[in-house]
Formats: structure tokens, C-alpha cells, sequence
């Protein structure tokens, strides 16, 4: 890749495939851990599962509550990919969507849905810290 910030058409459709190929699996994962959390669910409103007293592993609320971080975390990941595919519709992606400075094409290699310029990514992992 360039190391200039202005991305070209061939830029564009190079990280359009990237973001659809990342999306396409993460509707494939999303749709698996779906299928296993309404199992789960289901299991929890059967009521003839004693979960709270099975030495063997994990109770179903336990279960329920760790499936379904992890379905938010795909959900919140597949947002973020949909918010980018529409900047490269709309024309500003690549741009800082906090300062509107180019994103670098290294950290746009590294994260293709990247909405932040290093230096904000930055600045918000610090407050986020703090």
C-alpha cells in the first residue's frame, strides 16, 4: 500500500472488501452464538434444568450471561463495520470522524472500520483509563 492519506479508488474498493469479507463472517459468527444463546435461553425458561446445583460446570445463568456479552461485543463490531461501508459511500472514509484528519493507510491496514485517527484512538484509550 501507499503511505499517502488520500485514498484512491483502488484504495477504497480494496478496503470495501476487506469490511465486507469481515462482515460476512461476523454475520456467520453472530449467527451461531444467536442459535447457542436461544438454546441457552430456552434451557434457563425449561424449569426443569437445576443448573444453581450442577458441580460439573457452569450454570445456565452464568452461560446466558457470558453468550450474551459476547453477542453484544459481534453486534457492536458488525455496527461498526456498517458505519464504516457507509463513509466509503459517503465519501469520508478514511477521515477522523472526530477531527476529520486523514487515518493513516497502516492503521487503516490494521483496522479497516477504524474511525479515529491514531491520535484520538489514542486520547480515547487514555480517558478511558483515567
Amino acid at each position: 500500500m501507499r503511505t499517502q492519506t488520500t485514498l484512491s479508488p483502488a484504495d477504497l474498493r480494496h478496503f470495501e472488501n476487506l469490511l465486507l469479507e469481515e462482515r460476512r463472517d461476523l454475520d456467520i459468527a453472530l449467527g451461531r452464538i444467536t442459535h447457542t444463546l436461544d438454546d441457552v435461553i430456552e434451557a434457563r425458561n425449561n424449569g426443569t434444568a437445576d443448573d444453581e446445583h450442577d458441580p460439573e460446570g457452569p450454570t445456565l445463568t452464568m452461560e446466558w450471561s457470558r453468550i450474551s456479552g459476547v453477542h453484544s461485543e459481534f453486534e457492536a463490531k458488525a455496527a461498526t463495520i456498517d458505519r464504516a461501508l457507509a463513509r466509503i459511500s459517503d465519501g469520508s472514509y478514511g477521515l477522523c470522524v472526530r477531527r476529520g484528519e486523514p487515518i493513516g493507510l497502516a492503521r487503516l491496514e490494521a483496522r479497516p472500520a477504524a474511525e479515529l485517527c491514531i491520535d484520538c484512538a489514542r486520547d480515547a484509550e487514555a480517558r478511558l483509563r483515567a
